[in-house]
């Protein structure tokens, strides 16, 4: 049986051995021993590699398998494990997340891996130079796109087709080009395009006149003996192609069109199909990493290889992004057979799954205990609390807090309080979590800046002198 040391601080201990004593039924399968060592600090936050080294003695308890130490330690851990002969590494930022820490340990997600391609559509080619259609390129392609989708506009000339196609596949880009109009399709086809966007059982000639995969469509929508025309066609030529059924939005289709799409694969069970989901997520008012989470939920059910997907509304302006993360996450859930949670947290923006990990009577017992005039932040249910030596506050709205702090004639302090309160009001508001000096965890709504964990963490603003 394994025999695993946890590091902690003094605040933390009592909470420590709390969730410790209460996770035997989450290591059934991977059941150990353990002991608990506070290394004579008071927030177990502020420990480093070089106070571990210095404070826990050698050698360790016969058997220990390894050591395990607060989230947020910065320092070495490979100069850690050398020093004490096990495995030396960094458990949950909170402790209250141990339980879910070993869970996550026992069954390992490969997120890695991934079937359905992510086309990414830049609508508006026709008006961008060559410069402004290669950096939106480089963004989708950032964010996780597989093909550069260049859009085509009715009425509008698009004179520089073909040099932004040989631009783009100099620079090794995998292209298609979108349009209405045969002949755009036919210039972007011989300019190199791997892809061509969309043929129907009227336009299969195109494909005849170049080498690029075409993407199949019905003549309209709810004419699916048309698509089935255009597959016998182009099976029989020997040609690739991908199929699509078209995605309509709310409320004009939408469940018809799903439907479309199981049955495209009922009848056609090897066809790469393809969905083009920006129907749903450009044209609904609502966060579209959900919209995202289920599309792609479909996606894995039917197998769908490839998502043409946009980027247009403002609000809509992660969709790429999301695409990546929700492939990844629902190829992982079907080839693993289980359900779609506790893969990965980047899909959830606004809540999180466990908000507030301790209740205010487990934050009253910490400040208690607190006695040091240095202020901390922390949420629970009943709101956001603050508490020094001085004493501990609660309230729902962080201005009612200010008068109980005594920091008017400390600006410094003010405004530090200031961010770390706006930010806790938002995380009560929404069921977020919360972390004092961190920002708040926006899945992949947003860029996270890499953060080096064997460095020493800079002052923050408000603690650098003049």
């Amino acid at each position: 049986m394994e025999h695993i040391v946890f590091l902690t601080g003094r605040l933390a201990q009592l909470s420590l051995l709390q969730v410790l004593e209460s996770i035997a039924p989450v290591a059934k399968k991977a059941p150990f021993t353990w002991e608990v060592r506070e290394i004579g600090l008071q927030v177990a936050g502020l420990m480093t590699a070089d106070m571990v080294r210095r404070r826990v003695a050698v050698p360790l308890t016969e058997g220990t398998s390894r050591m395990i130490l607060p989230g947020r330690c910065r320092g070495d851990l490979d100069a850690l494990t050398a020093h004490f002969g096990v495995k030396v590494e960094r458990g949950p930022e909170e402790v209250k997340d141990l339980p879910q820490f070993f869970g996550r340990e026992a069954r390992h997600v490969d997120l890695s891996r991934y079937e359905t391609e992510i086309f990414a559509e830049i609508v508006d080619a026709p008006r961008l130079t060559l410069d402004g259609i290669a950096a939106r390129a480089r963004e989708y392609k950032r964010q996780g796109a597989d093909v550069i989708d260049i859009g085509c506009l009715p009425e509008t000339a698009f004179a520089h087709l073909e040099d932004a196609v040989i631009m783009l596949k100099e620079q090794g880009y995998r292209v298609s080009v979108d349009s209405m109009r045969d002949e755009e399709l036919l210039r972007g086809g011989r300019a190199g395009a791997d892809y061509v966007m969309s043929l129907n059982i009227d336009s299969l000639w195109i494909a005849d006149e170049i080498a690029a995969t075409p993407v199949l469509v019905p003549r309209e929508p709810a004419d699916v003996a048309s698509l089935d025309h255009a597959i016998d066609a182009m099976t029989k030529r020997g040609r690739a192609f991908l199929a699509d059924p078209i995605l309509d939005p709310i409320p004009f289709g939408l469940a018809a069109s799903i439907a479309r799409y199981v049955s495209l694969r009922e009848r056609h069970a090897d066809v790469p199909i393809m969905m083009g989901v920006g129907n749903v997520t450009e044209l609904t008012e609502a966060d579209t990493s959900g919209i995202n989470a289920v599309l792609f939920g479909m996606c894995a059910e039917l197998r769908v290889a490839a998502v043409l997907t946009t980027s247009v509304s403002l609000h809509a302006r992660r969709a790429v992004r999301e695409a990546d993360v929700a492939r990844r996450i629902m190829h992982a859930a079907r080839e693993t057979q289980t359900l779609p949670k506790g893969i990965s947290a980047d899909l959830s923006a606004l809540h999180a799954k466990r908000p507030f990990p301790y209740d205010a009577g487990e934050i009253d017992a910490i400040a208690a205990a607190v006695r040091d005039p240095n202020f901390r932040v922390q949420v629970s249910a009943q709101g956001v609390h603050v508490y020094n030596r001085d004493g501990h506050h609660v309230a729902a709205d962080p201005f009612a807090l200010y008068p109980g702090l005594k920091v008017e004639h400390d600006g410094g302090h003010a405004f530090y309080l200031g961010v770390q309160l706006a930010r806790a009001e938002i995380a009560w508001q929404l069921g977020k979590r919360f972390d004092q000096d961190q920002p708040l965890d926006w899945g992949c709504e947003v860029d996270r800046p890499e953060e080096d964990l064997t460095a020493w963490h800079a002052p923050g603003t408000t603690r650098k002198k003049a």
